[in-house]
């Protein structure tokens, strides 16, 4: 028979061992994801998948490429919605960076680059869809819910006290006032004309032929290349090529890609997009992120 005390004691000693087993991952993740040397010119691959909440790991791909003298082009992988302004606009920045420091950086759009993914398409030197590869959607969306209803139906009442009149705008316990809307909407307008703004600068238009893309539609690689937001229409491997050529390594360049398998970069990816969406509904969320 196992008395209780046994039983105890072996969960206490399995949950010791786990976060040994833990931490001892994350020192050997951290330590295999350093140090490495190139030793012939190759074209980098950095992929951005899924929703844009954590630029970090992008951001310090791109850092450590910039001053690798062996990366020449760098291939940015995209399959993404979109996601937050300022994520999105870290990895633009960086890219741009990139640029400056005399890199090339090719965009390759997968299934979706669409809002935050055509953002960063945009700061590239050259731009590889798909005909089909869905992309577009420029613009910016605020959410915030609104569950008064359903609080009036159970009977739960908030006592609020504020420092002024507009610091709970959003909040899901009432609905928003014309005046909070009306302040919602100078943000939305301001952060998308960031956005626009961005797209004319790296595609090299004029803001208006932009503005009149821009209304949150979705295009095919197809449709984006003939409106002029996308340069050509291609594979994965058709982007390798043309960062190859473009730095006069060839077609079919060497490549070199890190993979994200580590485990301290999928704990630090959970704990940032769990934070930066706001599970608990009180966070409102304005992105550059597509809703289709």
């Amino acid at each position: 028979m196992i008395h209780r005390r046994d039983l105890f004691l072996g969960l206490t000693l399995l949950s010791v061992f786990a976060v040994i087993m833990i931490v001892a991952l994350i020192l050997v993740a951290s330590l295999s994801s350093t140090g490495l040397q190139l030793t012939e010119k190759s074209v980098a691959v950095i992929e951005v998948s899924g929703a844009i909440f954590s630029p970090e790991y992008v951001v310090e791909k791109l850092e450590k490429y910039i001053k690798d003298e062996n990366i020449p082009a760098i291939v940015i992988r995209l399959n993404t919605p979109g996601g937050g302004v300022s994520a999105t606009q870290e990895i633009y920045e960086t890219v741009k960076k990139a640029r400056r420091a005399g890199k090339i950086v090719v965009a390759s759009m997968g299934a979706v680059s669409a809002s935050g993914g055509y953002y960063i398409a945009a700061a590239c030197d050259s731009i590889v869809a798909t005909p089909g590869t869905i992309t577009g959607s420029i613009g910016v969306i605020a959410t915030f819910p609104d569950f008064s209803g359903l609080y009036d139906m159970i009977g739960v009442n908030f006592n609020i006290r504020k420092s002024g009149k507009f610091k709970d705008t959003g909040s899901p316990t009432r609905t928003m006032t014309d005046e909070e809307k009306s302040v919602i909407d100078e943000i939305v307008m301001d952060t998308y004309d960031q956005f626009i703004t961005a797209v004319a600068e790296g595609r090299d238009m004029d803001l208006d032929s932009v503005r009149t893309l821009a209304d949150g539609r979705v295009y095919t690689g197809r449709q984006a290349q003939k409106n002029g937001l996308v340069d050509l229409l291609g594979t994965y491997q058709s982007a390798i090529d043309l960062a190859g050529e473009m730095v006069e390594l060839g077609e079919d360049p060497p490549v070199h890609k890190e993979t994200r398998d580590s485990f301290r970069e999928m704990f630090m990816d959970f704990k940032n997009d769990y934070f930066s969406l706001g599970f608990d509904n009180k966070v409102p969320r304005i992105a550059y992120l597509m809703e289709f």
